[in-house]
């Protein structure tokens, strides 16, 4: 083959190489795993809200949210029979942590009764029972009392062991980690009330952390796991009633975390 053809093969391989190489296909980008959303409460409830982000959106999510109505602790064991109906059994409550489904009748402080659970603890700032954060809805669920005295008043992390009726709940000597289909929902409870409860109408300033040793101190952690937990276990259809029931015929007010899970990054 005379030396000029070869030399015009190897141009238009060269040529062609170039070409195949500025071909790359699209970047692929990464989703959130809590995108944003959008609610029928956009324009009359979180009006003030949309569209801040940081110190301003907490602000004024916590303006919003704090308009609500108190109820007794004693009025707590009614409503949690509504807000944490069982959808397939109108008779039973579902646990939080371990999952049962148990009858509404068994609520008390005896082996196989169900109790009021807070998931803020009281311990971390030491709000006590009183109307307040005491009483607050968002954060009360049902628990089997054994259940709940194992979880006591330890922060929020991954890892430990399986206990009895746990459905998959784990426990060590610091922390607790709740089954996988409620990580979501104790993560966006645990972050509305840092955002209800700023140090003023009497309660403490109750903030997320990222320690599993706090104690009295009305901090509450693992803030980075709650995150990552408020990612991969969106909200789903039981969370979205209940927080609908709360603001219809209880307290007035929302959990902002439920409706636009990705304020979650947009303020810590």
């Amino acid at each position: 083959m005379p030396a000029t053809h070869i030399r015009r093969r190897r141009i238009l391989a060269l040529t062609a190489s170039a070409l195949l190489a500025g071909l790359t296909l699209p970047t692929a980008t990464a989703t959130p795993a809590a995108a944003t959303t959008t609610t029928a409460y956009d324009d009359t409830y979180y009006a003030n809200a949309i569209g801040k982000t940081g110190p301003a959106l907490k602000s004024s999510l916590h303006t919003i949210i704090s308009k609500q109505t108190k109820i007794s602790y004693s009025a707590v064991w009614e409503a949690l029979k509504v807000t944490d109906q069982d959808p397939n059994n109108s008779s039973n409550v579902k646990l939080l942590y371990s999952g049962i489904s148990r009858s509404k009748s068994l609520n008390g402080g005896n082996v196989g009764d169900w109790n009021r659970e807070h998931v803020w603890a009281q311990s971390h700032g030491d709000f006590g029972t009183s109307a307040g954060p005491g009483t607050d809805l968002h954060h009360l669920r049902p628990e089997d009392v054994q259940v709940n005295s194992t979880r006591g008043n330890k922060d929020f992390d991954n890892g430990g062991s399986s206990f009895t009726n746990s459905g998959g709940s784990l426990t060590d000597s610091n922390s607790f980690e709740p089954r996988d289909a409620v990580k979501g929902d104790v993560a966006r409870m645990i972050l509305y009330m840092a955002v209800r409860y700023e140090g003023g109408d009497s309660w403490p300033d109750l903030e997320p952390n990222d320690a599993v040793t706090n104690g009295s101190v009305p901090f509450h952690g693992r803030l980075s796991v709650l995150k990552q937990w408020n990612d991969e276990d969106p909200p789903d259809s039981f969370e979205q009633r209940r927080n609908d029931v709360i603001y219809n015929s209880y307290q007035g007010n929302r959990n902002p975390f439920i409706d636009h899970p990705e304020w979650v990054e947009a303020i810590w």
